[in-house]
């Protein structure tokens, strides 16, 4: 079934998110961008939190975002960027962009919501050139089998609900290398932050179109 822009509506969650994003993940950010150049997809732009932090290098970024509330804040992030964002409406599932139309694609803190992963990163791997890379930053399935129950627990009751769609557990680092990337790195960064949120750890790294 096709996915619609129209299915993703999370207004409240949006709000929530804007006002609790932390500027502490602003280095995380630079790191995922550092010397990116030409042409990038960013999919699930949400409001734009990313755009400040790309080099000059960059010619242009299409941002694509499907939640209302967060795609007009994007828009307005983009007017104050330094570099060309064209912010526009589309899911994950379905990028609006022609076959390797991309040097790079962004995976910031979207994969863990879209409702078919695999489809998704089937498309990046699509508009992506080959040779080009796809940088991700995510939350990902913990390693400790406790804190994976917790996080299973979780997607299974009251997260998604009140996350905007956000499902913990997912193995997000196998699933890029299935879909076809290459992972030339990849490191974890530790997050818990205690109840009744779960742990919430996350992989920052590079993969490659071969």
């Amino acid at each position: 079934m096709t996915q619609s822009a129209e299915k993703v509506h999370h207004p409240l969650f949006a709000r929530l998110y804007m006002r609790t994003a932390s500027d502490k993940e602003d280095k995380y950010r630079r790191e995922l961008l550092a010397g990116l150049k030409g042409q990038v997809v960013e999919v699930g732009a949400g409001h734009g939190l990313n755009f400040a932090c790309y080099p000059d290098a960059v010619e242009r970024v299409l941002a694509v975002e499907p939640e209302s509330v967060l795609r007009t804040a994007a828009i307005e992030a983009a007017a104050k960027a330094a570099v060309e964002v064209e912010v526009v409406e589309g899911v994950a599932g379905e990028l609006p962009a022609a076959d390797e139309s991309f040097d790079a694609g962004i995976a910031s803190l979207v994969l863990c919501s879209v409702p078919d992963q695999h489809r998704a990163l089937a498309e990046l791997r699509r508009v992506i050139r080959p040779g080009g890379e796809l940088r991700f930053y995510e939350h990902v399935i913990a390693h400790p089998r406790r804190w994976a129950r917790l996080q299973r627990f979780a997607d299974a009751t009251f997260w998604p609900r009140v996350a905007g769609g956000c499902r913990l557990s997912r193995d997000t680092e196998a699933a890029i290398g299935q879909a076809g990337f290459e992972i030339e790195s990849s490191r974890r960064i530790a997050f818990t932050p205690g109840p009744p949120v779960p742990p919430i750890p996350h992989i920052l790294g590079v993969a490659r179109r071969p």
